[in-house]
C-alpha cells in the first residue's frame, strides 16, 4: 500500500505548475506565450526562431531562463516578471487537495523553477494559502533550474530538508532523478503513468493519492 511507504516521511515537497493544479488550467500556454515574447525581444527573432529556442534551451539547460542566461547574459529579474504576469481568474479553489495537504504529517514547501511571488499567487488562487511552511522559487537556487543536482542542494540546505525522510511530488519526471538518489520517496504527478526507476509512485489525482495516505 502506498500508505506504508510514507509512514516515515517528515517532509512533504510540491512542484507547483500541473501539480497543485491541475494541466486542464492551462497556465503554462500563457507563460510559454510570454517566454516566446519576450526570447523575441531579447535576442531579436522571429517567433518562430523564439519559439524553438524556447523549447530548445528547456531541453538542454532545465528550463528557457537557464539557457537566456547561459548564453546570452539575460537578467533573470525582469524575464520572470513579464513571463509569470498571467490571468489566474479561471484557478479553482481544491478544497479536496487542501484537506489532504493539511492532513500530512510534518513540515510542507513548495519548490518550483518559477519565481516564489509567482507560486504565492497560484497557491492563493487554489485555496491552499497559510497550508505551506515555505515557499522557494529558483531565486533561492541562484536561478540554477531544476534537474540540476546543484538547484536541489541549494534549497534543501536553505530549507534543512533531511532528504532521507522527505517526499517529491512533481509533474517533469526529469526533476525526480535527484530527489531520488538521495533517498527521497518520489511520485510523479500526471495523467499518463511512467515506467522508471526513479519514480516510486504515480498519480493523476494528486488530492485522492494525498488523502490515501492519512
Amino acid at each position: 500500500m502506498a500508505k506504508d511507504a510514507f509512514t516515515h516521511v517528515t517532509t512533504w515537497v510540491f512542484d507547483l505548475d500541473n501539480t497543485l493544479y491541475p494541466p486542464a488550467a492551462r497556465l503554462f500556454d500563457q507563460i510559454s506565450a510570454r517566454m516566446t515574447q519576450y526570447v523575441m525581444d531579447a535576442l531579436n527573432v522571429d517567433a518562430a526562431e523564439a519559439d524553438r529556442l524556447r523549447k530548445l534551451y528547456w531541453r538542454e539547460h532545465g528550463t528557457t531562463l537557464a539557457g537566456l542566461m547561459r548564453l546570452h547574459d539575460v537578467d533573470p529579474g525582469p524575464y520572470l516578471t513579464h513571463v509569470h504576469e498571467i490571468d489566474m481568474s479561471h484557478l479553482e479553489v481544491d478544497v479536496q487537495l487542501a484537506e489532504g495537504i493539511r492532513a500530512l504529517p510534518g513540515r510542507k514547501i513548495v519548490y518550483t523553477n518559477g519565481c516564489a511571488p509567482y507560486a504565492e499567487r497560484v497557491i492563493e488562487a487554489r485555496g491552499l494559502s497559510g497550508l505551506f511552511d515555505a515557499v522557494y522559487g529558483v531565486e533561492h537556487a541562484d536561478f540554477l533550474p531544476k534537474p540540476e543536482a546543484g538547484a536541489f542542494a541549494k534549497v534543501f540546505a536553505l530549507d534543512g530538508v533531511q532528504t532521507e525522510t522527505a517526499a517529491m511530488f512533481e509533474d517533469d519526471p526529469r526533476n525526480l532523478a535527484v530527489p531520488h538518489g538521495l533517498g527521497m520517496r518520489t511520485v510523479y504527478v500526471a495523467e499518463e503513468p511512467m515506467e522508471a526507476e526513479h519514480i516510486h509512485f504515480h498519480t493523476d489525482d494528486l488530492a485522492g493519492f494525498l488523502h490515501r495516505l492519512t
